[in-house]
């Protein structure tokens, strides 16, 4: 099964920018869907950004639509979630996840805080 493993989270002031990544451990990396969630305080989980396994398809949520990035290396096993712009309702902790079929994988989550 894979695991995953994210680095890149952090404190930036508003309009800031951080990249978060994600490594993954398994051979068949490039037979999953990867995407990114977010959790505010008191808040459900919220998907941020998906990405199809060859990299070919993207999608957002509204709210981050134009400012987010998500993307994959598959020869490194890696994805990335590039954040342009960073607003305080970005505060969150993020998570990784891996689909293949019906199993899912999530990573332990990074916290990104946005404030002056």
């Amino acid at each position: 099964q894979v695991q995953l493993v994210e680095s890149g989270g952090g404190l930036v002031q508003p309009g800031g920018s951080l990249r978060l990544s994600c490594a993954a451990s398994t051979f068949t990396f490039r037979d999953y869907f990867m995407s990114w969630y977010r959790q505010a305080p008191g808040k459900e989980r919220e998907l941020v950004a998906g990405i199809t396994s060859t990299g070919g398809s993207t999608n957002y949520a509204d709210s981050v639509k134009g400012r987010f990035t998500i993307s994959r290396d598959n020869a490194k096993k890696m994805v990335y979630l590039q954040m342009n712009d960073l607003k305080p309702e970005d505060t969150a902790v993020y998570y990784c996840k891996a689909r293949r079929q019906l199993r899912t994988t999530w990573g332990q989550g990074t916290q990104v805080t946005v404030s002056s």
